[in-house]
């Protein structure tokens, strides 16, 4: 039944096609358009691929030059302060090993690296306040006094260490002076450690029930060390017109004029800087 049904469609198909009720064949200019049509869509699908492919290319050098940019970037950063820390360590002939190393971003270290691997990291958070080379060496000329310290003592400098970590403030006047020393003896100008000093630390509320001490404490003790033991760097002061340190001339007055009083009474006593 259904063959015969499929017989008597197709003869009915054929008559409608012989009568022009339907016909087989296709325009040509139907044809010809869509043949157009197609080669068009291939012309701006090829466009697209290639715009795009540039697109990517472009992207990936720009990326591989930032990338390249930031290599070397922090290349020449290890080198600039690994050299300045080693001039430091040769200069002042201290036998003991540190390494030096540079590290791009901020640190959140809860640790002192110096004094638990010798080993010194800089981050950009610690040297972004420094301006020169002096500045730079009087942040590396600190953290080399805090390494050499856990070199000495109980259990190869463990408990050292240890009281570094838990009492800074003990600490904190005898590094700034031994930072000066080094400083000098590798040809670096001590006024870069006041100066540096005076734009990275924080002042603080308390001198008497805080770890650590007043930062204007400090600076006053620093340029008194300075001025009795270097006063060349006092008279010939490259740092006079430094912005940074006539802010430290201007709140530090009261703090000099106790130093100038007991250099004009011939005092010996320890003054009580604030």
């Amino acid at each position: 039944m259904k063959n015969k049904i499929l017989i008597l469609s197709f003869i009915f198909f054929l008559a409608l096609s012989q009568n022009g009720v339907f016909s087989l064949d296709v325009d040509q200019d139907f044809v010809n358009s869509l043949a157009i049509i197609n080669a068009a869509d291939k012309e701006i699908t090829k466009d697209i691929y290639e715009d795009f492919s540039e697109e990517i290319i472009s992207q990936s050098e720009e990326s591989y030059n930032t990338q390249e940019k930031y290599i070397l970037e922090n290349m020449n950063m290890q080198k600039h302060i690994s050299n300045i820390g080693y001039k430091i360590l040769n200069a002042n002939k201290i036998d003991v090993r540190m390494a030096f190393v540079y590290r791009s971003g901020n640190s959140r270290l809860t640790v002192e690296p110096g004094l638990i691997k010798r080993q010194i990291l800089v981050y950009d958070d610690n040297i972004q306040f420094a301006s020169d080379d002096n500045e730079i060496a009087a942040f590396l000329a600190r953290q080399i006094c805090k390494s050499e310290e856990s070199y000495y003592g109980m259990a190869k400098g463990t408990l050292t260490s240890l009281q570094v970590k838990c009492a800074p403030k003990k600490y904190e006047i005898f590094f700034d002076k031994r930072a000066v020393d080094l400083m000098v003896a590798a040809g670096y100008n001590p006024i870069g450690l006041i100066t540096f000093l005076n734009k990275s630390e924080p002042q603080r509320r308390y001198d008497k029930i805080s770890k650590h001490n007043l930062t204007s404490k400090r600076l006053a003790i620093l340029y008194e060390y300075i001025y009795t033991k270097y006063p060349y760097f006092i008279k010939n002061n490259e740092y006079i017109s430094n912005e940074a340190y006539q802010n430290f001339l201007l709140i530090s007055t009261e703090n000099r004029k106790k130093l100038y009083e007991k250099i004009k009474t011939g005092s010996k006593g320890k003054i009580n800087y604030e």
